[in-house]
């Protein structure tokens, strides 16, 4: 209120101005609320945000160059490669649409990795969610192999390793293996014999998982096809196989599925368990998951849903915990920040979202 008509009556005035001393105080405790709402908000992310990982792996990631013509880009090694990075069983699906492919996903911490791969007329693999988007600076090898051959070496030659075995990329177990999931977007028979002949040279330095016909041994990377991958050319190199299935985890209990020629059981998260009404989750549909999930421990496969989603947030996170707590083998995961750093239980708090980028 605005002004007060005191020549009306001294009783009208002094109602007025009680008023407005009412206003002013109802507003200063409003505003004195609002701020210990903004400081309270404020207090909590400074507190819950992930503190900065200072690595050579993030230094990668900092400074990271797109392949040119002739390849991919060199960086400087630094021994600090992967300290204080701790591995999670998660798979940075998609991960050729990072802003910075595979090095983001290990600055992460995450296990496993995705490239989309097509197959052009002069025998290369170019990596991309479609044909029309390739470009044949972005190789399987450019943006995967030839990285993943540069750490491997320095790794090896840095680290002693107490088992006399090839190391693997983080210091804080070097005995985990990363994965490199292949989608084979065309002709799967035909993209075989050229990613073989591309995975050799790793192969013959013990740095991939394979199966010699009796066992399988590990390396600190293994080879897992998908897509188009054919099964039968899989089952077929049985003394000496370093490329793996993705078995269908909606259909595992197949005897031709084994450890000896799979490694993920996959399906996508609609087609296991159907839609998901009110952004909600059935407790027949919980219960088809640990089913599954169970089902590909019990061949020792490792369980993967993909295309699980992203929006709304409280049921991204949702998701995320069922499989957890019921032991999904691998996360499939597009926000790597909120998979890795953030304590799922504060992404949504007073009605802010702390987690990330999400």
């Amino acid at each position: 209120m605005v002004g007060c008509p005191c020549h009306i009556s001294i009783l009208w005035c002094h109602c007025c101005d009680v008023s407005t001393l009412f206003q002013r105080k109802v507003y200063s405790t409003y505003s004195f609320a609002c701020r210990i709402y903004i400081s309270f908000v404020g207090a909590l992310i400074h507190r819950l945000n992930p503190p900065r990982v200072v690595s050579g792996l993030q230094k990668i990631v900092d400074n990271w160059k797109e392949p040119s013509s002739n390849g991919a880009h060199a960086f400087d090694w630094r021994d600090d490669f992967s300290r204080d990075i701790v591995p999670k069983n998660c798979h940075s699906h998609n991960d050729y649409w990072r802003s910075v492919p595979l090095y983001e996903a290990l600055a992460a911490g995450c296990v496993s990795v995705e490239a989309d791969v097509w197959l052009t007329a002069d025998q290369e693999l170019l990596v991309s969610h479609s044909w029309s988007s390739t470009k044949t600076e972005r190789t399987l090898r450019s943006l995967y192999l030839d990285p993943l051959t540069n750490i491997f070496t320095n790794r090896n030659a840095s680290i002693a390793s107490i088992e006399e075995k090839e190391t693997g990329l983080f210091d804080a177990d070097p005995n985990v293996s990363t994965i490199l999931l292949i989608d084979f977007k065309n002709d799967g028979h035909k993209i075989w014999p050229v990613l073989l002949s591309q995975l050799r040279p790793l192969r013959e330095r013990g740095w991939l998982t394979y199966f010699n016909g009796e066992k399988v041994v590990q390396g600190p990377l293994t080879i897992v096809g998908t897509g188009n991958t054919p099964f039968d050319l899989v089952k077929e190199n049985n003394t000496n196989r370093y490329v793996f299935f993705d078995a269908p985890l909606d259909d595992i209990s197949k005897p031709e599925y084994t450890t000896e020629n799979s490694y993920y059981a996959s399906v996508q998260l609609r087609k296991a368990i159907g839609r998901l009404w009110m952004n909600k989750l059935k407790s027949n549909q919980v219960d088809i998951i640990k089913t599954q999930i169970k089902a590909a421990a019990d061949k020792g496969l490792v369980s993967r849903y993909w295309d699980t989603p992203s929006w709304p947030i409280s049921l991204r996170d949702k998701l995320w915990f069922t499989l957890t707590e019921n032991d999904v083998g691998m996360l499939n995961v597009d926000d790597l920040v909120s998979a890795t750093r953030w304590n799922w239980n504060w992404c949504i708090v007073a009605r802010f979202n702390l987690c990330g980028n999400s």
